[in-house]
């Protein structure tokens, strides 16, 4: 999952410096994806399908889970095309306009409007209607957050809530005797394992737990990252400022170190030295937890309301020129088998995202540490839809980093942070729309 994020960093700086008439007033539009999406009774055809399933569990269970889907459907060869996540983004331009990229992929929330902007991917309202998928399916807001300008792009795959990973050795060994819920059960929490010489939340400036672990205190606390449209940032509103400053306090009064290295927090957590740790799902899988008496949990609630992190990915059916509809058709037949299918995926580090499949019992049965990540998701919150938004959220990054360092008051971080933010949302405005 880090190296995801990681190279998502690395695909935005060689996207932005493409510059070959990839946004929306030069491309071919989005096309459509008026095609039968039933079970697929056409011709036989090969489809291709990238996706960045590189490490972990993915590059063992994809392959067999296309082997079964092929075995099953006669007329469908799926091939499989693992590669890095930034290859994918340097890729996937040139290779759809030539017409030579992959028939189906898996995206990011935050990635499909830079896509549909750019003409990449085909309108898939038609397929959603006729794969029988409704809104009620997946959890509240994700099939909208595969729509773009009103149209819908991408069909959901899998989310990835924060949560809170907890030593219980370590709880025990302060005296504390229950796992916090709430800002006066943590801070008391916190002070008893101050006083046995444990500080007890490492606080770090790093893109996969203190800024998601931000993000989740700012809609605690009843902010949000942008405006409903996406045109301004607003991080700095005085929910933002409360956040931030929850996290600089922490290390001011000593429950948390300064300048904690990237991945300090999780290793510290797994050698005894701290009790929790803002992370995400993907971290049920780690087997260093194996040793450990541990347990993942909702995170606390800091703030005056219920709020998480989540990111999700997403199915698109790319706009290939001269795409063949069988293929596509052929395409949403495979999307719809394998979210069917997708009981497994937690061997990932992500959660089914849909429905039917996550809310068997026999999932938290077979995976008993995925519980209070399903309980999240009512008041989880995805990625922003606006193409071009992965450049502006690194800016939010930056604002962590600087005041968690000391560099910089949370005020002044934010404050910083969202002119910049701002600047590169007309940009991508002026970019996008032509």
């Amino acid at each position: 999952m880090k190296k995801r994020f990681a190279a998502r960093a690395i695909a935005v700086a060689v996207t932005a410096g493409l510059g070959l008439a990839l946004t929306a007033c030069g491309s071919s539009g989005s096309g459509s994806g008026d095609v039968s999406a039933a079970d697929y009774t056409g011709p036989k055809v090969n489809i291709s399908f990238w996706n960045g399933w590189t490490g972990g569990a993915a590059p063992v269970l994809v392959p067999k889970l296309i082997d079964k889907f092929n075995a099953e459907h006669k007329n469908i060869v799926v091939k499989d095309v693992p590669m890095e996540w930034a290859d994918i983004a340097r890729k996937m331009p040139l290779a759809v306009k030539a017409g030579k990229g992959p028939d189906v992929a898996v995206g990011h929330g935050d990635d499909i409007a830079t896509y549909a902007a750019q003409g990449l991917v085909l309108k898939a309202d038609s397929i959603v209607k006729s794969l029988g998928y409704k809104a009620s399916d997946f959890p509240e807001g994700l099939l909208d957050a595969g729509k773009y300008n009103g149209a819908q792009y991408a069909v959901p795959w899998s989310i990835t809530p924060l949560g809170l990973y907890v030593n219980k050795d370590v709880l025990k060994s302060a005296g504390v005797d229950s796992i916090p819920t709430d800002k006066t059960s943590y801070l008391a929490a916190l002070d008893k394992l101050k006083a046995a010489g444990v500080q007890g939340e490492w606080v770090d400036g790093y893109v996969f737990t203190g800024t998601f672990e931000f993000e989740s205190l700012l809609w605690q606390y009843g902010g949000d990252l942008f405006n409903k449209d996406v045109s301004e940032a607003t991080f700095n509103s005085d929910a933002g400022v409360q956040a931030l400053t929850w996290m600089t306090d922490l290390i001011k009064k000593g429950y948390s170190p300064a300048d904690v290295a990237q991945d300090g927090n999780i290793n510290a957590l797994i050698a005894g030295k701290t009790a929790f740790n803002w992370n995400g799902v993907w971290q049920t899988t780690n087997t260093a937890f194996d040793k450990l008496s541990w347990e993942a949990t909702a995170v606390p609630q800091i703030g005056t309301e219920k709020g998480v992190w989540s990111s999700s990915t997403h199915w698109m059916f790319m706009n290939n020129k001269g795409q063949d509809k069988n293929k596509t058709s052929a395409a949403a037949t495979f999307v719809k088998w394998m979210n069917d299918n997708s009981a497994d995926w937690p061997q990932t580090g992500e959660l089914p995202a849909q429905n039917s499949v996550r809310n068997d019992p026999k999932l938290v049965e077979t995976y008993p540490h995925l519980k209070p990540f399903l309980d999240e998701l009512p008041y989880a919150h995805y990625e922003p839809i606006a193409p071009g938004i992965s450049t502006v959220e690194a800016t939010i990054t930056t604002a962590v980093n600087e005041a968690v360092t000391g560099k910089k008051s949370p005020k002044q971080a934010l404050d910083d942070a969202v002119a910049k933010a701002n600047t590169l949302l007309k940009q991508n405005k002026a970019k996008y729309s032509g």
